[in-house]
């Protein structure tokens, strides 16, 4: 009489790739952050780039409107082209805190003008091009810094504002590479200076 033996299946492990379950790791998500980089990247250098514009011609957005008519003087003597000041204005008005009188010492002063102007169109036109992201987040993170001490204590919040957290946006913009997409980094970064110094890219 025989006995019957249970047949014994050797499980083979599928082959199948298993569908990722972390959210956001994708190439869908990963392109998606690329061109969210850059559109950011490319609005925070229009602002930089517009301030200039603006203060340069008194195009009545920041520089050139009168305060109580309302009226735009454009091309004024507001305009930094015209001889007006961009710094005094704010640094001899609006700032307030420890650092108030050391601002307003400096205010209107031509040298703090002119290295305003040239850190606004600097910053300004290398994130717009996506070039030196490098450069221009350290000096942007700079000059963002100096404008929030230049406000302290914030008008809505015991410390935080807008200038730090544009400052931590473009350190994030350059360990994510924003330069290359929508704009000239890749082709920057290969150049052979940019190479040799890497502090340049």
């Amino acid at each position: 009489m025989s006995t019957a033996v249970p047949s014994r299946r050797t499980s083979v492990p599928s082959t199948e790739a298993t569908p990722s379950i972390h959210p956001g790791t994708g190439p869908t998500s990963r392109t998606a952050l690329r061109y969210l980089a850059a559109v950011t990247r490319l609005s925070i250098g229009w602002v930089f780039l517009w301030a200039f514009i603006d203060k340069t011609f008194a195009l009545g957005f920041a520089t050139g409107r009168d305060k109580e008519t309302g009226a735009v003087a454009v091309f004024g003597d507001a305009a930094w082209l015209n001889g007006g000041s961009p710094t005094k204005g704010f640094l001899g008005n609006a700032t307030q805190g420890p650092f108030a009188d050391a601002y307003g010492s400096i205010a209107g002063a031509a040298w703090a003008d002119w290295l305003f102007m040239i850190g606004l169109l600097g910053i300004g036109v290398a994130l717009m091009l996506g070039i030196a992201m490098r450069i221009a987040a350290v000096s942007g993170a700079v000059l963002l810094f100096l404008m929030w001490t230049a406000v302290l204590p914030p008008a809505t919040n015991p410390f935080m504002d807008d200038h730090l957290i544009y400052a931590m946006l473009l350190g994030i913009l350059v360990l994510v590479g924003a330069g290359r997409t929508l704009g000239l980094g890749r082709t920057w970064e290969r150049l052979p200076i940019v190479e040799r110094f890497r502090f340049l890219a």
